[in-house]
């Protein structure tokens, strides 16, 4: 028994390595195209707004706090805004015009034209994610869209300015676990461009 739990162990730690290598191999240039999309819509005084389900509700909220308070260093707070961080306001919406809207429905009060929604949806099919991403672009902010499998509906919505990360996986876990560490590239990107902090010593 002890051996197949230790093997499964293995298994979960190897797979999730392979995924983050496969992904490093295919996603570095559009990761970096994102990181250039983020410092540029921070740079013009704009925010970032993030927003997802479950875990990629917890990658939004990792990716705000990494932006308010700090990645690494200390340096002056970024905005960036969590949809989902709010249960107060969550639930109203839920309640009043349907969880679809959730997202929407903010973006709407608080997107402006510059700023950057980060979209999180693993199977790329949430229906509040997509009617998210819609709201955005109503308000003439660009999308980032991380995502896995297929990218799923959230493809078929992406203007030519949006940017779509697709994790090349279909198990959630690995696609979060790899979501969470292009959050960390980006956090990481966003210190060493605009504060010149963690310079890679070889």
């Amino acid at each position: 028994m002890m051996n197949s739990i230790l093997e499964r162990i293995k298994y979960n730690f190897s797979e999730s390595i392979q995924t983050k290598i496969n992904s490093a191999d295919t996603l570095a240039e559009v990761i970096s195209l994102s990181c250039e999309k983020v410092i540029q819509c921070l740079l013009e005084g704009n925010k970032i707004l993030s927003c997802g389900n479950g875990g990629s509700a917890s990658d939004a909220l990792h990716f705000s706090s990494g932006m308010l308070s700090r990645f690494k260093y200390e340096r002056p707070s970024l905005p960036a805004i969590a949809l989902n961080a709010d249960v107060a306001t969550l639930t109203s919406i839920a309640n009043d015009s349907g969880y679809d809207d959730i997202f929407a429905k903010q973006l709407r009060a608080l997107g402006q034209s510059g700023d950057i929604l980060l979209a999180i949806s693993t199977s790329g099919n949430s229906n509040n994610i997509l009617q998210a991403i819609k709201a955005a672009h109503d308000k003439r902010m660009n999308v980032i869209a991380l995502t896995g499998g297929d990218g799923g509906k959230i493809q078929t919505l992406l203007n030519t300015d949006d940017i779509e990360i697709r994790i090349p996986a279909n198990e959630a876990a690995r696609i979060q676990e790899t979501h969470l560490l292009i959050i960390h590239c980006i956090c990481d990107i966003v210190d060493y461009r605009l504060f010149g902090h963690g310079e890679i010593v070889t």
